[in-house]
């Protein structure tokens, strides 16, 4: 296996490797069936970045989450998010002491290292908009004073489709901010036979415990901005970017903030599978889950299942076009 730092640091590499690997196997526990998702969420997190997952309920979006808050350890904080949640809900209040005669902080439950937003979509945009400043620069403002938040920090969220009663679609803003988007879909007959036996005895994700420390979290998130991508890769990168923004089928094309993430989405994905260099297939197996939620398709695509359908086809077809380097 090619050493993925220095040499300085290379004996450090098999342990961060064999850390990222117990992490996937211990969220594979609970989530049965689904390796590739499970990947995606770790390749979220060593990017540093924040995970959507969007699907019908009850096909495993809260656990997924809740196995990797568990499997990572630190602080953790689930928001049940409803349609009278409010911002200061999400990020605190200051509250005055008249014993003290202070404002007192009362810290929400985004200061912690993993936030599940569950359900994200039922809630109204303002309160969904709380989590912008949080997921972008890591920090919260509240009464004009900006309070860091703790790190690792990372924001899983589940989302319904639009089709269910009660829901809000997110704003393309908040969904620019998402790393990736994934769905789970429903387990095959005999994975969903056995978590049928096996789910009678209680809640699999409560027997979890953390399997990397935060210092091996952060050393694996280091060591994933030192994967080299060469300038060809770059350029195909590039190549599909424009294409979205050229396409008479798309409103609005990908972003840079979502070139950018795509770009460190595929250099996570190279140091999971042992490589301290990108290669096509790093972009290419991303592309739909780093890039479709961040199009906007014509006013006529009007759910959400059926424009993130359309969205995912249109990302694939253009990848299927463009010509990777060799």
């Amino acid at each position: 296996m090619p050493a993925l730092v220095p040499a300085t640091a290379a004996s450090a590499v098999p342990d961060l490797l064999a850390a990222v690997h117990r992490l996937e196997a211990s969220v594979g526990t609970v989530v049965r069936g689904k390796p590739q998702a499970i990947r995606l969420a770790v390749t979220t997190l060593l990017a540093r970045g924040h995970l959507l997952i969007e699907d019908i309920p009850g096909v495993g979006k809260t656990t997924l989450a809740r196995s990797l808050a568990a499997s990572v350890g630190g602080t953790f904080r689930r928001i049940q998010f409803t349609s009278d949640l409010l911002p200061s809900d999400i990020t605190g209040v200051s509250i005055y002491d008249p014993e003290n005669r202070h404002f007192e902080l009362r810290k929400g439950p985004i200061f912690a290292n993993i936030v599940l937003a569950d359900e994200i979509n039922r809630t109204t945009p303002r309160t969904q908009s709380a989590l912008l400043e949080a997921m972008s620069e890591g920090h919260v403002s509240i009464d004009d004073t900006t309070h860091e938040l703790g790190q690792p920090f990372m924001v899983l969220a589940t989302q319904n489709p639009i089709e269910h009663f009660g829901t809000y679609p997110l704003p393309e803003s908040q969904m620019d901010r998402f790393l990736l988007r994934i769905h789970l879909g429903y387990p095959q007959r005999q994975v969903e036979r056995d978590i049928l036996k096996d789910r009678a005895g209680g809640d699999p994700v409560g027997a979890l415990s953390a399997v990397i420390d935060h210092a091996q979290l952060r050393a694996a998130q280091d060591a994933v901005e030192r994967v080299r991508i060469d300038d060809a890769l770059v350029d195909y990168a590039m190549s599909v970017v424009e294409e979205t923004r050229r396409n008479a089928a798309i409103a609005v094309g990908v972003s840079t903030r979502g070139a950018l993430a795509w770009y460190r989405a595929a250099q996570a994905h190279a140091f999971a599978d042992g490589r301290d260099y990108a290669v096509p297939d790093d972009f290419k197996q991303l592309a739909v889950p780093a890039l479709a939620h961040r199009i906007t398709l014509p006013a006529a695509h009007e759910s959400l299942g059926r424009a993130r359908t359309e969205a995912e086809r249109a990302i694939s077809e253009i990848v299927a076009r463009v010509p990777v380097p060799t």
